[in-house]
């Protein structure tokens, strides 16, 4: 009898100053009701906070919200101190206001998946169900 692998734990953060988190918080409540384990960080992380409550939390993923134009300092931010400290088996995703012209080089640096506004929910749990650590 083989036991189905359950989907990876995913911590869920708002890094930077932008305080605008509906969106973050639907995700967080679609991928916890799809049987997924959340850990929300709340607002105004730095990568450093999330990078070690990642670590703390032993999650699979980290899924990040920036609205505020900060992504290509953030997210890679977040990649190099999970690198750092030998944890970039932690997969990365995130979504937010990012421009069609910055998401090759976001996912070139290791961002798994971007969604942007009007995403359906379904898509990013697809997503993460794929996800195994």
């Amino acid at each position: 009898m083989t036991v189905a692998a359950q989907p990876v734990r995913v911590l869920i953060g708002k890094v930077g100053l932008d305080g605008h988190d509906r969106g973050i918080k639907l995700v967080a409540r679609a991928l916890r009701d799809a049987g997924i384990e959340v850990i929300y960080t709340g607002l105004h992380q730095t990568p450093e906070q999330v990078v070690d409550t990642a670590i703390q939390e032993d999650v699979g993923a980290i899924g990040l919200s920036v609205l505020s134009g900060a992504h290509n300092h953030l997210f890679p931010r977040v990649l190099d101190l999970l690198k750092e400290k030998g944890a970039d088996d932690i997969a990365v995703f995130g979504g937010g206001i990012i421009p069609d012209d910055d998401v090759a080089a976001l996912k070139a640096r290791g961002i798994r998946g971007l969604y942007g506004p009007g995403t359906p929910m379904t898509e990013i749990v697809r997503f993460v169900k794929t996800l195994r650590r």
